[in-house]
């Protein structure tokens, strides 16, 4: 397929002002594909040949201006329009397209619960070729008019307010000027709840077999969802630019949502069919948020070209956590991202595939697809709260109004972002964007405690980097009413990295127990810590009054653990000894993640794995010990979860999933269930039989997905041979079904029986990418790499297929980053 460059968009977008799309979608030709007719109505601006985008089963028509063109002139996803005049011009495509299995295009999926068929949109980047042909960029915004002919029994969502009249026909309220890639549609039986906000339709939708779950959380839903539009319209004065909004949970979805203009769509295991911790309630209403601010930056005003794909997610990713913090219940949503969200971007960063959060160049739609990543979306959004620090939230917001006033329906750059920003402020905007969005890598901070007259001392920042940095200073002392346990905060003081000669060393006072650079977290780098500081973390960690406080100390032990300064067993201890004494969950789940995942499965060798594995087991039980009284059911949910996870013995879970809960409780609900049969199969404690019978009794989807993760964990070299050729071989995987399997095959108890299979990886993915494309690609990057398999042969084989077997864009560069992740774990454990 080609890929479209920058150079043909920005000659594209010179020669064509696109007015207007009216498509018809007859959803009701079978199976395997649906029927498309567009007709978009253009102007040329002069004479000249252009081409438009589809991918079409079938090119059945094509005419411009009445006359005929050639479908044989299709040339894979471009069809050219050569002569075009300059003035007005009417192109008419009547083409069959075909769903989608893997996400992309028009996906369509069929409920195992009880057999309903549902088909949605995800148009992102080049995907909208997929359902309708197009001008395909994002600086051709047009208007939309969409019908769609369904099965009579479904009802259609769109961007627009749709109407049924009659007869499986649906007619979408035309769109506002947006760009291609926001057009939606999602059509199906589906379960719908609605309201009314401020004169605005409000509705959220599910798969029917998930409608109780859904009225469960929906008053939950909507309270979030009226609470972000209220305080978006408080901090923005364009009000909300479309007719409705509709929030589509839907199955099958590879991002976490998409910010459709009107019809936002969400991956659908966010309607919870079992137990769930607040954090991930948290984490569904950050996404909320998240998405709900793309209708501004992202929809109303969007990017021009790829390049500045940071102005959507960063911008959405910082105003998603700041207002549900402001706005709702979960006010230290600052935690989460501290402890889980952050070091996505921190490690991104660190990779040979690193970017600026505002690259110079991006030169083609594949190379754009690659941004989307930790440094986007996490590094973007630390950098903004940075920002936001120096600049101060006033200007702030009135540079962001200044940007949607001149920029509203239309496209922009980094540039234009900029100088509204500078609009508002004395402060020179561009010198801190050239800083900070157009370099690459992490800053460290290092403390050096000097002492000084009289007993008191100063504090100097050895400053390892480039940027400027706003940074507040916690000192911290040991809390003589408990015999210094907890860790009291004395002050809290400003400073700005790097230090100048005029400044001088920062005076502190008298030596505190713990000095802490970046508390509250308001920058992106890594910090260090000096030797009696280091102390104090080791004895006094849980001690610290703040969680905000605790995240930024827990991230830089796991720093100093990725960066071979400090032993991946050390880490463990702190876990040990502070985890148990731990309130905020996301902490709990954070460091439970890191030290599993990481430490035990990639940092310790394998002589050392099962200590670790010991040490994590023990800390759970303390854990499930702590919460027998029901106060905190969060905390011991994660408890019991990597409880299941780390245990290397399998009695105690067998009995919990035969008896059908843990003593105690909680009752293990489906998504529990599944988690003991995954590990008793890795471990050897289960078979065939017990996992149809599993899904017998959980036929659902989420089931099918948790049958095939615990049938490629079977440690039979029949089971991993069958789970290879479904992956590799046959092409009917759908992408979660691809990725359950991928998630289940490689464990690191089972390294000797998977070791033929380490080789034969490279050869299988790069074919498998270049036959199914992107989405599966990136998944056989993620998950199918054989990440356990930590040696330097891996390393040379991953490093051999780069240079020799041309893997697509998208498995090339989950390819970099795993084998630098390989050589880093590499690394640590020579440490």
């Amino acid at each position: 397929m080609s890929v479209l460059t920058r150079d043909e968009a920005q000659t594209r977008a010179k020669l064509l002002d696109v007015h207007r799309y009216t498509i018809a979608l007859d959803l009701t030709t079978g199976d395997e594909t649906f029927e498309s007719r567009t007709v978009v109505r253009f102007t040329a601006r002069a004479e000249a040949d252009t081409f438009v985008e589809l991918k079409p089963a079938e090119l059945r028509e094509a005419t411009l201006d009445g006359r005929p063109l050639d479908p044989e002139t299709l040339e894979e996803n471009r069809l050219p329009l050569k002569g075009l005049t300059a003035g007005e011009h009417e192109l008419r495509i009547d083409a069959v397209m075909r769903y989608s299995r893997t996400g992309e295009g028009m996906h369509r999926f069929t409920d195992p619960t009880d057999g309903e068929t549902y088909v949605y949109t995800q148009l992102f980047m080049d995907d909208v070729q997929r359902v309708f042909a197009a001008f395909d960029q994002p600086d051709l915004k047009a208007v939309f008019d969409l019908s769609v002919k369904a099965p009579e029994d479904w009802t259609v969502l769109a961007n627009g307010i749709t109407t049924d009249l009659g007869e499986g026909l649906w007619q979408a309220a035309p769109t506002p000027l947006i760009s291609t890639y926001l057009v939606a549609v999602a059509a199906g039986p589906w379960h719908s709840v609605r309201t009314e906000h401020r004169g605005l339709p409000f509705g959220i939708h599910c798969r029917r077999s998930l409608a109780p779950h859904l009225d469960t959380d929906a008053d939950e839903l909507f309270e979030i969802t009226r609470q972000c539009y209220d305080r978006y319209h408080e901090k923005f004065e364009e009000p909300y630019p479309f007719d409705s909004y509709d929030q589509a949970f839907v199955p099958e979805f590879n991002a976490g949502a998409m910010e459709n203009p009107g019809l936002v769509t969400f991956r659908d295991e966010f309607v919870y069919r079992s137990a769930v911790t607040d954090t991930e309630r948290q984490t569904r209403a950050m996404v909320i948020a998240h998405e709900m601010a793309h209708m501004w930056f992202g929809d109303l005003v969007t990017l021009r070209w790829w390049d500045d794909i940071w102005l959507n997610e960063s911008f959405a990713e910082y105003m998603g956590y700041q207002t549900l913090t402001e706005a709702t219940r979960f006010t230290d949503t600052w935690v989460d991202f501290g402890v889980m969200r952050k070091g996505w971007g921190y490690d991104a960063d660190q990779r040979p595939s690193t970017h600026p959060v505002a690259p110079e160049e991006v030169n083609d739609t594949a190379s754009a697809l690659l941004n989307f990543d930790g440094i986007s979306y996490a590094k973007g959004a630390s950098a903004l709260r940075q920002l936001v620090t120096w600049l101060g939230e006033k200007d702030f917001l009135a540079g962001i109004n200044t940007h949607f006033a001149r920029h509203k329906f239309a496209n922009a750059t980094l540039a234009d972002f900029i100088d509204s920003l500078a609009s508002a402020t004395e402060r020179d905007v561009h010198a801190w964007a050239d800083a900070w969005l157009r370099t690459t890598g992490v800053d460290t901070l290092r403390p050096t405690v000097t002492r000084a007259e009289e007993g008191t001392y100063t504090l100097q920042v050895e400053h390892k980097g480039s940027r400027p940095h706003r940074i507040a200073v916690g000192l911290y002392d040991q809390d003589v009413a408990d015999e210094g346990r907890h860790l009291v905060l004395r002050e809290r003081l400003d400073l700005d990295v790097p230090q100048t000669d005029s400044q001088g060393p920062l005076p502190i006072g008298k030596r505190p127990a713990l000095l802490l650079l970046n508390d509250g977290d308001l920058t992106y780098a890594k910090v260090r810590f000096d030797n009696e500081s280091f102390k104090a973390v080791t004895e006094s960690l849980s001690g610290l009054p703040s969680p905000l406080t605790r995240a930024v100390v827990w991230n830089a032990l796991r720093d100093a653990v990725r960066d071979g300064e400090l032993p991946p067993t050390a880490y463990l201890e702190a876990a040990r000894a502070h985890l148990p004494h731990e309130t905020d969950l996301a902490l709990v789940q954070g460091v439970l993640a890191f030290a599993s995942t990481y430490v035990a499965d990639r940092y310790v060798t394998p002589e050392q794995r099962p200590a670790a594995l010991a040490t994590l087991s023990s800390l759970c039980r303390d854990l499930i010990r702590r919460t027998e009284d029901g106060d905190n059911p969060g905390l011991r949910l994660i408890a019991v979860r990597h409880c299941i996870n780390v245990t290397s013995q399998p009695d105690t879970i067998a009995a919990w999933l035969a008896d059908g809960t843990v003593p105690g409780g909680p009752e293990l609900d489906p998504e529990l269930r599944w988690r003991v049969l995954a590990r008793l199969a890795v471990l050897g404690a289960t078979d065939e039989t017990a996992i149809a019978a599993e899904l017998e009794r959980d036929p659902s989807a989420t089931g099918q997905e948790g049958a095939a993760r615990c049938r490629a964990a079977l440690p039979t070299e029949e089971a991993k041979a069958q789970a290879w050729e479904a992956m590799f071989t046959h092409d009917d995987l759908s992408n979660y079904l691809f990725t359950a399997t991928a998630q289940g095959f490689w464990q690191p108890e089972q390294t000797e029986l998977v070791r033929q299979y380490v080789p034969r990886y490279y050869e299988d993915a790069v074919a498998l990418a270049a036959r199914r494309g992107p989405a599966i690609a990136d998944a056989a990057g993620r998950w199918a790499f054989p990440d356990h398999a930590i040696d330097e042969d891996t390393q040379a084989l991953g490093q051999a297929c780069l240079r020799d077997a041309d893997p697509i864009p998208a498995l090339r560069r989950k390819l970099i980053d795993q084998l630098d992740d390989l050589g880093r774990a590499l690394r640590v454990r020579q440490m």
